[in-house]
Order: structure tokens, then sequence, then C-alpha cells
């Protein structure tokens, strides 16, 4: 009977690895060409941790960001128009990109936020606006966040999703 029931189990984790496998699939469908877009990025420039204590603050440690705006397109170049850099309470801290710039075929533009620029906090964020000539694939815009001090690291991504015009 106990065997069964192992069995069963093992069923289930099958089942339940297949539905993981199947979303990572989803999530890694091509998406449509566009002509352009807006997009929001979340920025860290620093990340609270641990417990609450006495103090009734918890501690932080500050982060850098490397944001990497990536053509998709094997064929098309597209053109980054603007990256304005937001604070956590909605206020524009500053344009990244003041001038448009193209990026090539498979090619990268980086912006990037210093470990020691924590005037954004927690809840920073870009707006970042692209267009191109003809519709192409969607750039891949991330950031690469970063705290490698005192021994310890703390590294992790965010991603961008598109924002409705």
């Amino acid at each position: 009977m106990e065997h069964r029931w192992i069995r069963g189990l093992g069923r289930v984790a099958g089942l339940l690895a297949g539905l993981v496998a199947a979303s990572a699939v989803l999530g890694q469908e091509a998406r449509p060409a566009v002509r352009g877009q807006t997009l929001y990025l979340p920025i860290y420039s620093h990340m609270l941790y641990g417990n609450l204590g006495r103090s009734g603050k918890a501690s932080y440690v500050l982060l850098s960001a490397l944001v990497s705006i990536r053509n998709t397109d094997a064929r098309r170049p597209l053109r980054v128009t603007s990256a304005r850099y937001y604070d956590t309470n909605g206020r524009l801290l500053g344009e990244r990109v003041p001038v448009p710039l193209q990026i090539p075929p498979l090619g990268t533009h980086e912006i990037f936020v210093e470990l020691n620029d924590a005037s954004g906090g927690s809840g920073a964020n870009f707006v970042i606006k692209w267009d191109a000539a003809e519709p192409v694939n969607p750039p891949l815009v991330e950031s690469l966040h970063a705290n490698m001090d005192g021994g310890k690291a703390v590294i992790f991504m965010t991603q961008s999703v598109p924002l409705a015009e």
C-alpha cells in the first residue's frame, strides 16, 4: 500500500514538473513585431532586509544597477528615444538618453546606476521609450542589480513590462 502511495507522489511530482516546464515555455513565446513601445523597468538602488528590531527599521544594502537594452531583431535597428529615471515617489530624477540613439541589429545599449546613487530608493524605475522605422522584434530590457562589498554578494535581475499607450 505504501508503495502505491510513493508511486502516486512520483506521478504528482512529474505532473508538477511538467506544468513548471510548460509555464516556462509559455513565458518564452515569441512576441509580435511592433514599431515602438513604452516600457517600465523596476530598479532598486537599495534593498531592505533583516528584522525591524528595536529601532523599528530594517537594514539595507546599496545596489548598483546595469540596465541593458538589447535589440533582439537580427535584421533591423531600433531607436531609443528616452530613458527617464524616477524615484520611489514618482519624481523624475533625470533623462539618461538625452538624444535619441540607434541600437543596431542584435546590439545593446547599457545605462549604469552607480552603487553610491541611492536617490531612486527601493521603488525606483526607468520608463524607456523606443521606436523603429518598421515593425521589429521588441527589445529585451533588463536590469542586473549587484552589491559585492564586504564578503557578501547580492545579485538579482528585473525585467521590463510594456505600458499601455
